[in-house]
């Protein structure tokens, strides 16, 4: 008889989660209640998030490269113009403890691109790669089943409502997942949930990169979690078709503005104007997206004792992040890589498989959360959770380890390896970690932007004069 997997959401988590499964079920199922772009990468409605900058953390693309071998993930978005950024030398950035220095180049690097090119990419490699993967239009209304075991979903579409059987279900679905509703239905109760808002707002606008400007590093002004002020942050990404992607974030009292004249002014307002010096006088592609879809939200299934066999939840439906840390399409990524490696000589139908699953995930899920809500708890006005003694102590220690990495490697290298999740958190806790934030930055605290001769000269290119920062409000 043949075996099924159906997954529920054609995102980023559930095209990975089915070159997961593809080795190991004879028909792979994806449904979506969107109408996917079939003429090359396009927002999707469903995706709120969608316009605004995301960042391809290593830990996340080793995934990708390992869940599709053969595809070539990296090379598939780099030759579509997505661009491949060094944490080490390829970034200026200001963060709460002053400039990080530039280093010689080390492997620590991220892909930036649209989430549009990311999704088209991937889903291309999935469908070309994984012959026995379909994607569908089709709204899933509930699982079939029970508590003990699940066995296929509910499905609308054209007016009727079927079921669908399947082997494995994998609910992918994102930020609006109803999982915990179809959990009750089932009779599976008493889910754990938390969310910690901080009330961020991202606003976004796409440029094109001015002349001169094509090799100009990744840029990025970091908010202050510890001054007891809102968070303002803004950050320059470059991405395909020579533009360069914009992106500010404030949290709850200190939110960016949707007008073009304020999205400028809330640069050149930050603790440094170097973001709205750059822009100032580029040219503006598109209007200022605006969105609020950033809490910190999170399901702690894999702490249910009885979860049903034949059911997994992955991705955004698991747990969301504050955008502004770039760790949820990792997680995704991660995700997705721990579903494969439990089906590899498994029997679909062993009891508790699922289970482990679940847990397994539950660990990269948890590295992000520390990472995302260890911060915005701090933020004034933040709803949902209050920073704990065990907080205050670990944000005191990443203050310090932030502050030596502006003057040290072996600092400065701990924090690519957490942040770009190629590590957990006791990475941060290794004798010469240790060491290293205890000694402090090794070099004197730059006054000014780590720039090279060159790109001094780009920027004084760029940067309008006083009068001049008053930008027209009229895209191209």
């Amino acid at each position: 008889m043949m075996s099924r997997a159906v997954i529920i959401g054609a995102g980023l988590g559930g095209v990975l989660a089915a070159a997961a499964m593809s080795p190991y079920v004879d028909e792979v199922v994806v449904l979506d209640r969107d109408d996917l772009p079939t003429d090359g990468p396009d927002h999707r409605k469903g995706l709120p998030q969608g316009r605004h900058a995301h960042l391809l953390m290593a830990g996340g693309l080793d995934a990708m490269e390992a869940l599709l071998p053969a595809a070539g993930v990296r090379k598939r978005l780099l030759a579509a113009g997505a661009r491949e950024i060094s944490l080490s030398s390829g970034m200026v950035v200001l963060s709460s403890e002053g400039w990080l220095r530039r280093w010689r180049r080390t492997h620590h690097t991220m892909i930036t691109c649209t989430r549009a090119l990311l999704d088209w990419t991937v889903r291309a490699a999935v469908l070309e790669g994984c012959g026995n993967v379909e994607i569908r239009k089709a709204r899933a209304t509930g699982l079939i089943g029970g508590a003990r075991r699940v066995q296929g979903v509910r499905v609308d579409s054209d007016e009727e409502t079927t079921e669908l059987r399947a082997d494995i279900v994998v609910e992918a679905t994102g930020r609006g997942s109803r999982i915990v509703n179809w959990l009750s239905e089932l009779g599976v109760t008493g889910v754990e949930e938390k969310n910690v808002d901080s009330g961020l707002v991202n606003a976004t606008r796409i440029y094109r990169t001015p002349s001169g400007a094509e090799d100009f590093p990744l840029t990025m002004v970091q908010a202050d979690p510890y001054v007891g002020r809102p968070g303002r942050s803004a950050v320059i990404v470059p991405i395909e078709g020579d533009r360069w992607m914009v992106s500010l974030a404030g949290s709850r009292g200190g939110e960016p503005p949707a007008d073009p004249d304020g999205f400028l002014r809330y640069t050149l307002d930050l603790p440094h104007p170097l973001i709205g010096q750059l822009i100032s006088r580029a040219e503006p592609l598109t209007e200022v997206f605006l969105s609020r879809s950033t809490s910190n939200s999170r399901r702690y299934l894999e702490k249910i004792r009885d979860w049903p066999d034949g059911l997994v939840v992955l991705g955004d439906a698991l747990a969301t992040f504050n955008p502004a840390y770039g760790q949820g399409m990792s997680v995704a990524a991660l995700g997705a890589l721990e579903l494969g490696h439990r089906l590899e000589g498994s029997d679909l139908a062993a009891t508790g498989l699922a289970r482990r699953v679940q847990r397994s995930a539950a660990r990269h899920v948890e590295t992000a959360w520390n990472i995302a809500v260890g911060q915005d708890v701090l933020y004034p006005d933040v709803r949902g959770g209050r920073p704990t003694a065990a907080d205050r102590v670990a944000a005191r220690y990443t203050r310090r380890l932030t502050r030596a990495a502006t003057g040290s490697l072996t600092a400065a290298t701990a924090l690519w390896d957490v942040t770009g999740l190629k590590a957990g958190p006791a990475r941060l806790l290794r004798p010469g970690t240790v060491l290293a934030t205890l000694t402090g930055p090794r070099l004197p605290l730059l006054s000014e932007p780590p720039l090279t001769p060159g790109e001094s000269g780009v920027l004084s290119s760029l940067r309008a004069t006083p009068a001049e920062e008053s930008p027209s409000s009229a895209p191209a």
